[in-house]
């Protein structure tokens, strides 16, 4: 599986950064990937039982939450660290089904063409995943295919968050 996490890594980097979404180094921040594990457990029942019907929503839907928790390490971390559930909390304030539309409009502010744009990039790195998880032919309802599909879920989240750092405008370079 960890072979396949790479082959993620590596598309989704390539992809966001001929899109300029992301940079060539990766921002990092420790905070956002430490709450991966908490919102991965609770996101996971919703995600797999969307998945069958919506891959591409089940998917892309952990992207947004990726951009939602840096856009809250950025403006008041203090506050939503210590949420006991950040997952929960962003999935009730409209349901699961709009999550998508709350993260853009009331988490990152975006309207308009920028709203557009996000929807159309985040829908395509679901795509993208959703295609090369097909490909492995993993037979449905093991134990390979739930672990494969959590490393996609963690590679969009964690591009999800280094999408939105950096539109922050946090960037890494060499020092």
């Amino acid at each position: 599986m960890e072979q396949f996490e790479d082959k993620l890594r590596k598309d989704l980097h390539q992809f966001l950064q001929s899109m300029k979404e992301v940079d060539e180094r990766l921002p990092e921040c420790p905070d956002v990937e430490d709450k991966w594990e908490e919102i991965a457990k609770a996101y996971i029942p919703d995600g797999i039982r969307e998945f069958q019907d919506y891959p591409s929503a089940s998917l892309g839907w952990m992207m947004y939450i990726g951009m939602a928790v840096a856009k809250f390490w950025d403006s008041e971390w203090d506050i939503y660290s210590k949420i006991d559930d950040l997952y929960a909390y962003m999935r009730d304030k409209r349901g699961y089904d709009s999550m998508d539309e709350y993260i853009r409009e009331d988490v990152l502010l975006l309207q308009g063409v920028d709203y557009t744009v996000l929807e159309k990039v985040t829908g395509e790195c679901a795509s993208r995943v959703f295609n090369a998880l097909m490909h492995q032919r993993i037979e449905p309802e093991t134990k390979e295919a739930f672990y494969a599909y959590v490393s996609c879920l963690h590679q969009l989240y964690l591009f999800g968050a280094a999408m939105q750092l950096n539109r922050m405008g946090y960037h890494m370079t060499k020092m």
